[in-house]
């Protein structure tokens, strides 16, 4: 009795390692220097903790909801794609049914972390929700699909200085702003890999409406406009020297970010994506925070 304990437990985390694995739970990191700024900034220094630790919670929850979305909104066109049709789904190591259920367990996370923040939050929860349900849709219908990547990140930091203070200054509505912009970027930077394959299953994305040369002049151009709006919040906020070091740091990134992808070669693609994407969100969220501790 007690081996079959063991195995059932053995084999319900084996199911959700794969869960983890298919919705690249360890990217969660991207968003979150933003939630974490923001909460920072609002509070001009130190937040409150337990305020904090709900706001990380819900950025999980609803960052993992809107993967399972993806990833079963997705699932016939990845298993069409030979890029992605390795994924959990059409590998058929987890199933539609739990994928759902995860997606509701995490939706489930996400209302009631959003419950235990500033009332006004609570009756705005399901805006993120459906954003991330919308997502997926848009690439079957409009190039500017990558906007609706980043709406994700707009709502972040608007929706947690609400969520902690009651308040959404004008500032973070630029944080915000700029935020999308950024990850429009990126997520036009990455739809290169699938120039051809979207053509071929009438998907719609800024390289498979332009081409990959005037795709990467489009990203290099929308991460010039997001560091622009992200110093417009500075100037707005009265943000000490930090910040805007952190903004001069992630525009060196960015540009490091950029020089790894070419028309010419795509081969650094995932490290231009995922690491960089990691890094830089990560070392504006440090200055922007240390910043406003002293």
């Amino acid at each position: 009795m007690t081996q079959g304990i063991l195995r059932s437990g053995t084999a319900g985390w084996r199911r959700l390692s794969i869960f983890l694995e298919a919705i690249k739970f360890e990217h969660s990191v991207f968003a979150l220097p933003f939630a974490i700024l923001a909460a920072f900034v609002s509070s001009h220094g130190w937040p409150n903790w337990t305020g904090l630790a709900w706001v990380v919670v819900a950025m999980i929850g609803m960052r993992t909801f809107g993967m399972a979305a993806n990833r079963l909104i997705d699932a016939e066109i990845d298993a069409h794609n030979p890029r992605t049709a390795s994924r959990a789904i059409p590998a058929g190591s987890i199933s539609r049914r739990a994928m759902t259920g995860y997606m509701l367990v995490a939706g489930g996370v996400f209302a009631a972390a959003t419950s235990q923040l500033d009332p006004v939050a609570w009756p705005l929860a399901p805006i993120p929700l459906a954003v991330m349900i919308g997502y997926p849709y848009l690439k079957r219908f409009t190039w500017l699909a990558h906007f609706g990547m980043g709406a994700v990140y707009l709502i972040v930091p608007p929706a947690v200085a609400l969520a902690l203070t009651g308040d959404m200054p004008f500032e973070f509505v630029l944080i915000g702003l700029g935020s999308m912009v950024w990850v429009a970027g990126f997520d036009v930077l990455y739809a290169t890999a699938d120039f051809h394959i979207d053509r071929e299953q009438g998907l719609h994305s800024i390289p498979a409406r332009f081409g990959i040369r005037p795709a990467l002049v489009i990203s290099r151009a929308l991460h010039i406009v997001a560091l622009a709006l992200l110093s417009s919040a500075g100037v707005v906020i009265g943000a000490g020297m930090l910040y805007f070091i952190g903004v001069a740091a992630a525009g060196a990134l960015l540009a490091y970010e950029q020089s790894l992808v070419s028309s010419n070669d795509l081969s650094k693609l995932n490290m231009a994506f995922f690491t960089m994407n990691g890094v830089i969100a990560l070392v504006f969220g440090t200055f922007v925070v240390i910043g406003e501790v002293i």
